[in-house]
């Protein structure tokens, strides 16, 4: 991997205007630096932020994605049943835990840029394992409801502060990949925790409680003795003083790469409110998020409940989830490495939409094929379940390429996951009893919300490329003589936009 991004971060060609030297200086000024750091202490960096900044944030997600997501396999263990739930009580359940994700998303990402993660994501752990044991023991709908309110509470800062805390130690063309391994311990939580509760359903009557029970108690102490260890593993930011796990001479590299890919025109240290809510990239780019989320969250929702309409019993439908997800975690990973290598965004999006569109396609004609075998039926699972997997982090890697500074990536991240986590709420939403076993809504929705996903990334590519055409045709070098000229972000002349 090279040790700095594509050139193409800043100027491609000196531009014969009064800003020539100003650009041919800062070009210099990068060159440097890069050609001041040894190639293999560069590698040494690289591979101990992977060692010491992936792996907890890795589990962190893991743990309380399954969070999440548990209560599909408790549904088929009769939980619905013993709670008296009716009519789309359990729909209702299941999207509640999402509307925290809009109302608290962005001020805890905030929360957390003036704290250390190692502090807050803490709190925030321990409180989902708290939230998700006490599931364990509701007796009630209204019980029900607000465990899972408190759960999207803890739960809502967590997803947008782990690509903060990643997007803070690596370069832009490093980040799908990152993200990449990061989005893999969703996909484990899904496919774990289908395993966990194959083995968890086993303690039946356990002390008197019911299967179902069981699952909400023993996952979520597992998330809370977590979220007590991240206090003493996840690391420091990088401009920090504390938990480093780097050496002087190394920690001087790290942050010399990373000034070197944001460069230090293209800065947003302070507050800009208009500059930020006016752009209209993060607001697309949230959408798009909005957009895959439906599917994540539908596929990770009721997957169990598919293949019981499927014929399968509820104990190996448990088990049946895990060989889509880890197919899922092979195309998640591959995709978004080759994006990595090739420096491009857009091609392996939209090729991860073509690959949901076929598992779709397949599942919406079981109406019109009512014998439809089993095996096609479970086989459209594996590209159903892979699409979002991919699209996914290269969605949210596009948003992190293309904001400059520190305020703006915060509030980029947060408002991409925390607004974007209102496709929760569609999915939780689309998946009637009524509809089984063919749930052509929750399917067809689906599709149209992936398909428009494709929509918005080719509106967001040709807009980059115009984009970057104007800054290299000298239409943005006015912004140089306003007064926010050292605050302007990713609008500054010098910042060009990856695609």
């Amino acid at each position: 991997m090279a040790a700095f991004p594509d050139p193409l971060t800043f100027e491609k060609e000196p531009r014969t205007d009064l800003h020539t030297t100003s650009s041919s200086l800062q070009r210099s000024s990068q060159e440097d630096v890069t050609t001041s750091i040894d190639p293999a202490m560069d590698r040494r960096v690289v591979r101990k932020c992977d060692l010491f900044v992936l792996p907890p944030v890795f589990v962190i997600f893991m743990v309380t994605f399954w969070d999440r997501v548990n209560i599909g396999n408790a549904k088929i263990q009769g939980m619905p049943k013993e709670l008296h739930l009716k009519g789309q009580q359990f729909n209702i359940a299941t999207m509640i835990l999402f509307v925290p994700f809009i109302l608290f998303e962005i001020p805890e990402n905030i929360l957390l840029k003036k704290t250390k993660p190692y502090i807050w994501l803490t709190i925030l752990i321990t409180g989902c394992g708290i939230s998700n044991m006490a599931m364990g023991f509701v007796h009630s709908y209204s019980a029900l409801l607000g465990v899972r309110f408190l759960l999207g509470i803890f739960e809502s800062g967590i997803g947008a502060g782990c690509v903060f805390v990643i997007s803070s130690y690596y370069n832009r063309y490093e980040l799908p990949s990152k993200l990449a391994i990061w989005y893999l311990s969703g996909i484990a939580g899904a496919a774990f925790g289908g395993l966990l509760a194959y083995g968890i359903v086993r303690m039946d009557g356990m002390a008197g409680y019911s299967g179902w029970r069981w699952i909400f108690i023993v996952e979520g102490s597992i998330t809370a003795v977590v979220g007590l260890t991240m206090y003493f593993w996840l690391p420091d930011w990088p401009e920090g003083t504390s938990r480093r796990f780097l050496k002087p001479d190394e920690h001087a590299v790290l942050l010399a790469r990373l000034k070197a890919d944001r460069t230090s025109s293209a800065q947003m240290e302070r507050w800009d409110r208009k500059r930020v809510l006016s752009d209209w990239r993060i607001w697309i780019g949230t959408l798009m998020y909005l957009c895959v989320i439906t599917s994540t969250y539908g596929t990770s929702f009721y997957t169990p409940t598919i293949l019981v309409e499927m014929g399968f019993t509820a104990i190996h439908a448990q088990l049946l989830t895990f060989p889509p997800y880890a197919c899922a975690a092979i195309f998640c990973l591959t995709f978004c490495m080759l994006s990595d290598r090739f420096k491009h965004r857009y091609g392996f999006l939209m090729g991860g939409v073509c690959i949901g569109t076929l598992g779709y396609s397949i599942l919406l004609a079981q109406s019109s094929n009512p014998h439809m075998p089993v095996g096609a039926k479970y086989f459209a699972l594996f590209p159903l379940i892979a699409a979002p997997q991919i699209v996914q982090p290269l969605t949210v890697a596009w948003m992190m390429n293309n904001v400059g500074g520190h305020y703006k990536r915060a509030f980029a991240s947060a408002c991409q996951i925390g607004f974007g986590s209102g496709g929760g709420i569609i999915a939780s939403n689309i998946y009637f009893t009524a509809d089984a076993p063919y749930f052509r809504v929750g399917f067809g929705v689906s599709l149209a919300l992936l398909l428009l996903n494709g929509v918005l990334a080719t509106i967001l590519y040709f807009s980059l490329k115009r984009a970057n055409k104007a800054k290299a045709e000298g239409k943005q070098d006015h912004l140089l003589h306003g007064k926010d000229a050292d605050n302007l972000g990713d609008d500054h002349p010098h910042f060009v936009y990856t695609y």
